[in-house]
């Protein structure tokens, strides 16, 4: 879809009246949409600020899984990163005006973000399922035990050990409190990751969703769900949208917002960040400024 070309302030106006025709609501949600509240892991200018020893070593970005780094630099990593985007205290006003358009609707949120932003700023936590993990958890890394972790402490203690000339914990590295052996963060990287946190908002949300009726009218509201992992949020979506009958798909996505041949009529592609579309949704005057590409 060419940018330049887009109506937002036409799209802005469709997604209020399927928003108003809706029964229900689920917001799915990837990367993009916290990138554009702040938290861009591709920011080299906010890399070097957080991690200028990591940058000396070459590294660009926040996207770190799979190099292979020392593990006292790895935790010094994962020290400043989680306690930036997962325990800063500030409110995030995208994720809070999300929380306002949909107001009292019947929703639920499932993304694939493991920063807690959405319960951070206004959404229900036991109506939110997160099936990547969460920075806010830790786990045995064998595992040897499927429990997991609170790990503010932990990030609280790594941060005291942090040296930032060299990026590097100067502590003992963190072991399990179960086995005694390493850990790590609970996020899916690999087979290893603990899901047991998350499989009940799973079951909560499976259980919501099938007792739509056949004349229950369902909006999904996708923000920023790439092909990193496409069967997490997007194709998950897309899935929902061919079997609930009455059910609208709205895809927010500045490089990837295509949207399936065979949903024509019953999807809405919005190739602007999320940004963008808020501001046309809740800032009606903004609008026109969206008219060309960003």
């Amino acid at each position: 879809m060419n940018q330049s070309t887009f109506d937002l302030e036409a799209a802005a106006q469709t997604i209020r009246t399927w928003l108003g025709e809706a029964d229900r609501v689920l917001i799915t949600a990837g990367a993009g949409l916290s990138a554009a509240a702040g938290y861009d892991y591709g920011d080299e200018d906010r890399f070097q600020e957080l991690f200028p020893a990591l940058h000396r070593l070459g590294l660009r970005s926040r996207y770190l899984v799979g190099v292979p780094l020392p593990p006292s630099l790895r935790w010094g990593y994962w020290a400043v990163h989680i306690d930036d985007i997962r325990f800063s205290p500030d409110p995030n006003h995208l994720y809070q005006r999300l929380s306002s358009l949909v107001g009292d609707k019947d929703h639920w949120v499932m993304t694939s973000n493991v920063d807690a932003l959405f319960a951070r700023n206004g959404f229900a936590p036991d109506r939110i399922f997160t099936p990547q993990g969460d920075y806010g958890r830790y786990q045995c890394t064998t595992p040897c035990t499927p429990t997991t972790w609170d790990s503010r402490t932990l990030i609280a203690q790594l941060l005291a050990a942090y040296d930032p000339a060299t990026g590097a914990v100067t502590a003992p590295l963190p072991g399990c409190p179960s086995c005694g052996g390493e850990v790590e963060i609970n996020v899916r990287i690999g087979p290893e990751f603990v899901d047991a946190p998350y499989l009940p908002a799973g079951r909560r949300l499976q259980d919501w969703l099938g007792t739509a009726t056949a004349d229950t009218r369902l909006l999904i509201l996708e923000f920023g769900a790439g092909f990193n992992t496409p069967g997490v949020i997007r194709w998950p979506g897309e899935h929902l949208t061919r079997h609930i009958a009455h059910s609208r798909l709205v895809r927010v996505n500045p490089t990837h917002p295509e949207t399936p041949a065979d949903l024509v009529g019953r999807t809405l592609p919005v190739p602007v960040g999320a940004d963008h579309l808020l501001d046309a949704l809740t800032v009606p005057h903004l609008a026109p400024d969206f008219m060309v590409a960003p």
